[in-house]
């Protein structure tokens, strides 16, 4: 019942309220998407550790990567190709256990890495014995051509003599992968290992070297480039070195804070450098975990070693990359899916328009993630086969899980501006506690500059509303008298308002 003033009491029902800028709970990671052989680990790690199933997941992803970063591209069409690196960032709170995560995920490939410089020590020595040799061998000839007054033949002996030294190469250490690394550096180990490098880490420090913490500048060049696959020209010691491609995998696991950390850092977002990662943000499920899990079966973790391990080997040597075809089928899908995602990065109509930055990405992330897949089930022969259409729709699975938690990330940094205003609006209706107020006193109420004019205030209010946070209340019968009507008017969710808010 409407009281005589007009306006609408305070007594009715209200349910609980949606927290703001809340999509729903982001899904699980879909392991079944995965090969069978990183399926099974990636659950029995999550049991074991008692973690979310998409810290491993993800760390499987860029363990993947990793393996075949580099050594592969997608054609997709005409001249559009793909790279098959990843980016992927995985936020728990503390206590979390994503150490021992990474350490289960990971440790196939430095164990591998340990064996491959087993494999190339020798390699080592053989090659510095050679340019010692060859060293001697040009000592001798300069000092024939030197006693013979620069005899034609015997300058010919010492140039060749000299040219043989630079002709002999020396192998360096193989490193896959590094962990707490300075840009400057990770571009020197990048360039010494072939343009291919994987940053793994359960920590996420590289964000704060990123922004300079030993530098005093952000330094996102090799990054960007590491990414795209672009060329990267790296001066060290006078002389300068370059690759055509460079290919880094990142690997990371953060705390949730380290999210909204980085979206307001100086440049993260204008640079482009948000819009690589794949984000998960599994709810913690700390206070629940069972004290007495099962152990992952030894026969589930030796599979995973093997094949990773050999996925690892076989794809190592390959410096010319691999180029994997797309078959009709895994085409159809991925431009049905394109199709389908393209007026959501509409900046007005869009649902996902604030994070286009990040969900334009999304085709080709999903394409890398095929890859890998294929590759991860076809190790020895995948170049010869074309990525499927059940690849390529596990694919798109996993591609959308990391849409809806990209949202949920975007949410997190405060990236979309309407939400932003609704949470100050939200703010001060908590330190005011009113029962009601008007559209003018919101106005009023905010910081200078919030909203241009009082009518800019609606939109954000009716987010409000759908949100459960505030009602509208019936506008009261017009003034016979005219004037100018009152200002609208709204009741506040008693979670709020309420004794005891």
């Amino acid at each position: 019942m409407i009281p005589a003033d007009g306006h609408q009491g305070t007594e009715r029902g209200w349910e609980a309220p949606t927290p703001l800028g809340a999509r729903g709970t982001p899904p699980a990671f879909p392991a079944d998407c995965l090969p069978d052989w990183v399926a099974a680990f990636v659950k029995a790690v999550a049991e074991e550790t008692q973690t979310p199933v998409d810290a491993a997941g993800c760390v499987a992803l860029a363990a993947l990567s990793t393996a075949a970063g580099g050594r592969a591209i997608v054609q997709v069409r005409g001249t559009y190709t793909e790279p098959v690196n990843l980016f992927t960032v995985v936020a728990l709170p503390p206590a979390s256990r994503k150490s021992a995560v990474f350490r289960a995920m990971t440790g196939p490939i430095l164990k591998v890495e340990a064996e491959l410089t087993d494999r190339t020590r020798p390699q080592i020595v053989e090659a510095e014995l050679a340019r010692e040799v060859a060293a001697g061998v040009a000592e001798k000839a300069k000092a024939k051509a030197v006693s013979s007054k620069g005899a034609p033949d015997a300058l010919a002996d010492a140039s060749d003599a000299a040219a043989a030294i630079d002709g002999i190469d020396i192998p360096v250490i193989p490193q896959l992968v590094a962990d707490d690394v300075t840009p400057e550096r990770a571009a020197s180990i990048l360039c010494d290992q072939g343009g291919r490098l994987a940053v793994l880490s359960a920590e996420g420090g590289i964000f704060q070297i990123l922004a300079g913490r030993y530098s005093g500048m952000p330094n996102f060049d090799l990054f960007l480039k590491g990414h795209a696959g672009d060329m990267l020209r790296v001066d060290r010691n006078g002389r300068s070195e370059h690759v055509e491609s460079a290919i880094l995998t990142l690997g990371l696991a953060v705390q949730p804070d380290v999210i909204k950390e980085i979206a307001t850092g100086p440049g993260f977002r204008g640079k482009g450098l948000l819009g690589r990662f794949l984000y998960a943000l599994p709810e913690s499920n700390i206070g629940t975990r069972n004290v007495d899990p099962d152990p992952v079966p030894a026969d589930v973790a030796a599979t995973y070693e093997e094949r990773l391990m050999r996925m690892v080997v076989h794809l190592f040597d390959w410096t010319d990359p691999i180029r994997l075809q797309l078959s009709p089928e895994a085409d159809a899908l991925r431009l049905d899916y394109a199709r389908k995602l393209e007026p959501r990065l509409h900046p007005r109509t869009g649902d996902l328009g604030h994070m286009s930055d990040w969900a334009g990405k999304s085709v080709g992330a999903i394409v890398r993630i095929a890859a890998l897949l294929h590759l991860a089930d076809n190790p020895v022969d995948g170049y010869r086969l074309p990525i499927g259409g059940e690849t390529m729709a596990a694919a798109i699975r996993i591609g959308e899980y990391f849409t809806r938690h990209a949202e949920a990330a975007f949410d997190h940094m405060g990236a979309d501006p309407e939400t932003e205003r609704a949470r100050l609006v939200l703010d001060w209706l908590r330190r005011k506690k009113p029962a009601r107020f008007t559209v003018r006193e919101a106005f009023s109420g905010l910081p200078r500059g919030t909203f241009p004019k009082v009518a800019d205030v609606l939109p954000t209010l009716e987010l409000l509303e759908g949100y459960g946070w505030i009602a509208m209340e019936p506008p009261p019968p017009r003034n016979p008298k005219g004037g100018r009507p009152p200002s609208p008017a709204y009741q506040v969710h008693p979670q709020i308002s309420g004794p005891g808010a």
